[in-house]
């Protein structure tokens, strides 16, 4: 997938092309769905269609709402590595401000018919764009009789009872629920970020953990502890992630116990070196994908309780991931 960082306006893709426009925040399983549809539509429209996505950055809320505070699933470069896989020709991350917000409907798809040689805008049923968000699909298949474009409305994705949309998978994982966020989006929920220095308590308690700092506005889980995978950078490249997952326990929250005020997020990495000694990572990318939910945080009257409390939380992360592991294998060997 060619990706291009810059304004539509100064791109020339050859057409036809079949697109998609949108945040996918999360690329959760209505997303997916989207995306298939997408692919197999321009396979059998003609051998030359080709396919793009267009989605923007900065996030367009926090440029039209800037008082609101932004909870993403997925930042635009974890966009487009989870959208890969889908085989797209073309991944645009548009430069959204005022300028580009004040497109008229008709302004903005005339834009994607002459830049992108646009055959089909494939959408879902509440989509629309330009300004003030005007360009809905009545909208939009009208000007498509116009300009030359066909308009697909996919219907939403449902998983369970319910249909699937970002705002759920927030919920789920603000109220703790990463097992419910996980089956929206296909995966275990992941957080990303950059390992820092702490106050070296959990060596002091021999637990070591990473103290990971995500971006601002990243979502992250209620407090709690976690059993997760995490998966530490691949010290074979400087921008790459190991493909082997660490198993781990990870909690989020304030540290009661020790009257911590500051919310973190720490992992301990059950099997791995410590922090800090031959399997340094301070400094590197660590990204942890959230399994299930152990319990609460909580405050314990004594460092002792404290620590034999992790020991059963440990004990219990170790079991259930060599469960997962067992079941993964063996889906594989059949």
């Amino acid at each position: 997938m060619r990706i291009w960082r810059s304004d539509l306006r100064s791109l020339r893709f050859p057409g036809p092309t079949f697109l998609t426009i949108g945040n996918f925040d999360g690329v959760h399983l209505g997303h997916q769905a989207l995306l298939r549809i997408l692919h197999t539509e321009a396979a059998n429209h003609a051998p030359a269609a080709k396919t793009a996505l267009l989605t923007f950055d900065p996030h367009p809320m926090a440029v039209l709402r800037p008082e609101l505070t932004l909870s993403l699933l997925t930042t635009p470069q974890e966009r487009l590595r989870l959208i890969e896989p889908f085989g797209l020709d073309l991944g645009i991350i548009q430069p959204f401000d005022m300028d580009f917000a004040s497109l008229t409907p008709e302004q903005f798809m005339t834009l994607l018919v002459g830049r992108l040689g646009l055959a089909r805008l494939i959408v879902g049923p509440d989509f629309a764009l330009g300004r003030g968000r005007s360009g809905n699909v009545d909208l939009l298949r009208t000007l498509g009789t116009r300009l030359g474009y066909e308009l697909s409305v996919i219907e939403p994705f449902t998983c369970g009872e319910g249909e699937v949309h970002s705002r759920q998978i927030r919920q789920s994982l603000l109220a703790g629920a990463v097992q419910d966020a996980a089956q929206m989006l296909g995966r275990p929920y992941q957080i990303a970020g950059i390992v820092e220095e702490g106050e070296r308590r959990g060596r002091q308690i021999g637990v070591p953990t990473a103290n990971i700092r995500p971006i601002p506005q990243k979502l992250i889980p209620a407090d709690g502890v976690y059993v997760t995978w995490a998966y530490p950078q691949d010290s074979r490249s400087s921008d790459s992630r190991s493909p082997h997952p660490r198993a781990s326990v990870t909690n989020i929250g304030v540290r009661p116990t020790v009257d911590g005020r500051r919310r973190r997020i720490e992992t301990h990495l059950l099997d791995y070196p410590a922090v800090g000694e031959s399997g340094a990572l301070y400094g590197q990318e660590l990204a942890i994908s959230f399994v299930s939910r152990l319990r609460d945080e909580q405050r314990f009257d004594s460092l002792e309780e404290l620590v034999a409390q992790i020991q059963k939380d440990i004990s219990v992360a170790r079991r259930t991931l060599t469960e997962i592991s067992a079941v993964s294998d063996s889906i594989t060997v059949k």
